[in-house]
């Protein structure tokens, strides 16, 4: 049974750049594969995707299915204005926030390459904006999945923070995990909803995925 058949759904995966000249970036990490496991479960559910997908690994992927639209993005201003963009059109019913977005980005850009050869380099750094803190100003008819990764935190901390940020941003269910719980398909998380049950606990990344959507369907 295809529980979310011709729902349109729109996925951010991967890192966002920031950069600090023209040949170097602040980056993170990860590299997305949690989203393209998302977009191509949610294909297999019967919905239309948008998958919004960063630099890494899958940079170069291409979608051969009609229902799986894959849009490639670089840096964090690239990603900013494609959610915008997208979210306004008022045609999704989803938005799965899974991307690794900078959460800094250096206040001043050097034009040209900084040169080697420094004893010392500072770069000062502010506050991106919170894209996620956005989506439901853009259209508060979406149904928001969000995610929040902290490091070796507790299980209690962790929901704490987790239920805290989902309801700053109006998410309607929150991923949590923690680092140390993430390697190769292992991958531990809470899916927590607004009355801050946890609904689930997995330890796979595609179990997480599965019942990522059982969840979904149901709150729907």
């Amino acid at each position: 049974m295809k529980t979310l058949k011709n729902k349109k759904i729109l996925i951010s995966a991967g890192p966002t750049w920031v950069p600090i000249d023209k040949v170097r970036v602040i980056t993170n990490i990860f590299g997305g594969t949690l989203g393209l496991l998302i977009a191509k479960e949610a294909v297999k559910q019967g919905a239309k995707i948008t998958l919004l997908m960063g630099p890494g690994p899958y940079s170069l992927f291409k979608s051969k299915n009609k229902k799986l639209k894959v849009i490639h993005f670089k840096y964090f201003e690239e990603l900013y204005h494609l959610m915008r963009k997208e979210i306004s059109s008022k045609k999704y019913d989803i938005v799965i926030h899974s991307a690794a977005v900078a959460d800094y980005v250096p206040i001043k850009f050097y034009e040209g390459k900084i040169k080697s050869g420094k004893k010392n380099l500072v770069i000062k750094l502010k506050p991106t904006i919170k894209i996620v803190d956005q989506i439901k100003k853009w259209d508060p008819k979406i149904f928001l999945v969000k995610f929040k990764l902290e490091v070796n935190v507790s299980k209690k901390e962790l929901i704490e923070k987790a239920y805290k940020s989902m309801l700053f941003s109006n998410a309607d269910l929150m991923v949590a995990n923690d680092l140390k719980h993430m390697k190769g398909e292992k991958q531990k998380a809470f899916i927590i909803d607004r009355k801050k049950e946890i609904i689930y606990c997995g330890e796979k990344k595609r179990g997480i995925v599965k019942n990522l959507f059982k969840i979904i369907s149901k709150k729907l």
